[in-house]
């Protein structure tokens, strides 16, 4: 029996690969997309590469792709997933269902790994300021409902990377739109200095 390691308080895990991943479809707050073979098995992999972390609760985005695979690496750790609307990932309005390469880097706010327009909006969508809001204000209240807890959390790619900015006090407009692969984990610790 591999011995346990006491994790960084937070580790944060990108949803496995979707139906939506694979055919390039903006999937933002639609639930439609399951996870694939694929995604089934990075989650599985995911959670092997954990098996060693001690933690204490689970919390998840509340769409399908998160919550299947924050219940895999659940499986047989005796934790309950706790799901959340406020780790959903970025709401891509009228963009979603339709192709990514039909997003217009004008709306997108993103051109690659660059980061060129925090304030653009898709229509009845979210900027990318608003998902740093988002996220900076669940940082604080993860501070409290949490404190002291190790957390997983299993959510999307751009919530993610907001939340890693957001814990850094880095605006959303100077950070790198960094490639976040499906299943991958990431970690830091959020109980120390509060956000500035």
């Amino acid at each position: 029996m591999p011995s346990t390691m006491t994790p960084p308080s937070l580790v944060l895990v990108r949803h496995g690969e979707t139906t939506w991943n694979h055919d390039h479809l903006v999937q933002g707050h639609r639930d439609d997309a399951q996870l694939t073979e694929r995604g089934v098995a990075q989650a599985h992999e995911a959670a092997s590469s954990l098996r060693t972390y001690d933690l204490d609760v689970i919390v998840s985005s509340d769409l399908r792709r998160a919550k299947h695979t924050a219940n895999i690496i659940a499986s047989g750790r005796g934790l309950e997933v706790v799901t959340t609307p406020t780790l959903r990932e970025r709401a891509y309005g009228a963009y979603e269902g339709g192709l990514f390469a039909d997003l217009p880097v004008s709306v997108a706010g993103f051109d690659g790994e660059v980061v060129i327009d925090a304030d653009a909006r898709p229509p009845g969508g979210e900027s990318l300021d608003d998902l740093y809001q988002r996220a900076s204000s669940w940082l604080v209240q993860l501070r409290l409902d949490f404190a002291g807890a190790r957390v997983l959390v299993v959510t999307h790619g751009g919530t993610l990377r907001a939340i890693r900015a957001a814990h850094a006090a880095t605006p959303i407009a100077t950070t790198s739109w960094y490639p976040v692969d499906n299943a991958s984990v990431w970690t830091t610790d959020v109980h120390g200095d509060p956000l500035r």
